[in-house]
């Protein structure tokens, strides 16, 4: 399953150190995280910015350029996919419509709910804004838990959603912890949600199963 970042800041931050520690963890993984990759980032007028590429994150030369070197919050998203399947730029996460971005990592078996979308990914990203009324995190919650009870088997439901003013982590898993189990860190004024520590910005954390958080921030 894929790999995937939240990385929001009291102030701006550089984000290129980020996306090379997701990069290494990416090309590190157990599962082959090589089919494309993206990130998401809000600019100094509180607008998103997305970069795509259908490359492996490791294997993209704008990587280092790929973010700004001053935002507060970056999203990326590197992609596993499910059965080798979809394999194109525009299936690559953060997915994101003018006023949120979004990253999804895991495997629903026998999902039983009814919306529009390319792949499994941009169908929950579109299922969970039915509920959005200005409050990111309730939205979260109240979509995952509909579509957990409405799946037979829920391998794993980690996803990000950023909004106008909220950032939110949720993670969900029915196995293997230690690769499905989220971490978090807060440190030198940065708040991280990552799929794997990553050295220089810990002591990390692991999410419980469930555990949804929300991360403030201004325009």
């Amino acid at each position: 399953m894929c790999r995937m970042l939240l990385v929001r800041g009291d102030a701006p931050f550089d984000a290129a150190p980020h996306l090379a520690a997701l990069a290494e963890i990416a090309r590190t993984s157990k599962e082959y995280q090589g089919h494309g990759w993206g990130c998401a980032w809000r600019d100094d007028a509180g607008r998103w910015q997305l970069h795509h590429d259908i490359r492996p994150i490791w294997d993209d030369p704008a990587l280092a350029n790929a973010a700004p070197s001053r935002t507060r919050l970056l999203l990326a998203h590197a992609r596993s996919a499910f059965r080798d399947e979809g394999i194109a730029v525009e299936n690559n996460m953060p997915f994101g419509d003018g006023e949120r971005v979004f990253a999804f990592n895991g495997e629903l078996r026998g999902v039983a709910i009814r919306e529009q979308g390319r792949i499994g990914a941009e169908k929950i990203f579109n299922y969970i804004k039915r509920f959005d009324r200005g409050d990111a995190r309730a939205a979260v919650v109240k979509g995952t838990a509909i579509i957990a009870r409405r799946t037979r088997y829920v391998r794993a439901m980690n996803l990000l959603l950023a909004g106008p003013s909220q950032a939110v982590a949720s993670c969900h898993y029915g196995e293997d912890p230690d690769y499905f189990q989220l971490r978090r860190a807060h440190r030198d004024g940065l708040d991280i949600v990552c799929s794997q520590d990553y050295p220089g910005h810990g002591p990390w954390t692991r999410m419980g199963n469930g555990e949804t958080l929300a991360f403030g921030y201004g325009a």
